[in-house]
């Protein structure tokens, strides 16, 4: 069991930026983050797999998230820019073994935090 909580969320405006956290009992091979908004679906946003710290993202976010870990902190982390108000939503982070094509899916995971919101405003 890893426990996770999350931290970082908050409410800006549209264009502007927020780094989460994610802190971790300990890393697992796949940490992902994932967000749902009311009415809607969960959906994973970013996600950081194995050793060589592969990333994987959502085409909704590409190029304006990042995603990225310390090992030595068991910290996870996403990077938002350039954030738009339906980036509007709870954020999840999310650990567990799985493969790379796996990685966005949220039933892949069976350890979950309890959440960020992030508002963006336009």
């Amino acid at each position: 069991q890893v426990h996770l909580v999350e931290s970082g969320g908050g409410s800006v405006q549209a264009g502007g930026s927020l780094r989460l956290s994610c802190a971790a009992s300990y890393m697992s091979n796949c940490m992902g983050w994932f967000r749902q908004a009311p009415g809607k679906e969960r959906e994973g946003v970013a996600a950081i797999v194995g050793p060589g710290h592969s990333t994987y993202y959502a085409d909704s976010v590409k190029g304006r998230f990042t995603i990225s870990q310390a090992n030595d902190k068991n910290t996870m982390y996403l990077q938002m820019n350039s954030l738009k108000p339906e980036d509007t939503a709870m954020y999840y982070c999310a650990a567990d073994r799985c493969k790379w094509y796996q990685s966005l899916r949220s039933y892949t995971y069976n350890n979950w935090g309890r959440g960020t919101q992030v508002t963006v405003s336009s």
